[in-house]
């Protein structure tokens, strides 16, 4: 009876977005609306399918260096800040899109990873340039913060 009630167990409850609000750090600024953090994951989702995702603070700062262009999506729940502080001022001289996001463990699996990640550059595609373009949008008419 009791295999009935609970085919599969889950391993972490799904938490709200007002809830993980309450994780965020002190630096996350731009942070995402519910819908456009939403979006920012649908295209990460086929960015990471057609293997146009950057992952991890190495690897993204190593591309920002090297000119790449994309959308920057950090996770606000990532402490210490001084792990990843660094990058919104590399965007910002670089005139890139960046955009923090409630939960590193959401952008890991949104990347298709099983481990949290705490931040990701989106490169574009033709594939899926509709919903870059919308997320681009989005992100750059964010208010910058001060």
């Amino acid at each position: 009876m009791a295999r009935e009630k609970s085919p599969e167990p889950e391993a972490a409850p799904e938490r709200s977005y007002q809830e993980l609000l309450g994780n965020l750090n002190p630096i996350a600024r731009p942070l995402a609306s519910r819908r456009l953090t939403r979006r920012l994951y649908k295209c990460i989702k086929k960015a990471a399918k057609h293997k146009q995702i950057r992952r991890g603070v190495k690897e993204v700062q190593k591309f920002i260096n090297k000119g790449e262009k994309g959308i920057i999506v950090l996770a606000g729940d990532t402490l210490p800040i001084e792990v990843y502080c660094h990058l919104p001022v590399m965007c910002e001289d670089r005139s890139l899109p960046y955009a923090y996001i409630p939960s590193k463990s959401d952008l890991g699996a949104a990347g298709g990873s099983k481990r949290p990640t705490c931040v990701i550059m989106i490169k574009p595609h033709e594939e899926y340039q509709e919903a870059y373009k919308e997320c681009w949008e989005e992100v750059v008419s964010l208010p910058v913060p001060l």
